[in-house]
């Protein structure tokens, strides 16, 4: 089953895609930043370097640990978002 996390950071749209293969991906703005394919390590990880307003750079990765479904994003080290995501448990 596709998962679809969406959220919004300074203004920009996010997405986290958790795909019928098992593979995380990180869209900004509906653009393809980063893909993790399916393995036995834990967690799947995506990332991506975001030039916000006046130059400055915001760091965004996401964790995915489809052992308990759960989805944790961060900017600069910061938590975002937390989230368990049931449905897509293997």
């Amino acid at each position: 089953m596709r998962q679809i996390v969406e959220f919004v950071y300074r203004h920009r749209s996010f997405a986290l895609h958790l795909t019928e293969d098992g593979a995380l991906e990180l869209y900004l703005e509906e653009c393809l930043r980063k893909r993790r394919e399916a393995s036995e390590r834990q967690p799947q990880y995506v990332w991506t370097n975001v030039e916000l307003e006046w130059e400055e750079h915001h760091y965004i990765e996401a964790r995915y640990w489809s052992t308990n479904g759960l989805l944790k994003v961060t900017v600069n080290g910061e938590p975002l978002l937390e989230r368990t995501i049931s449905d897509n448990i293997r």
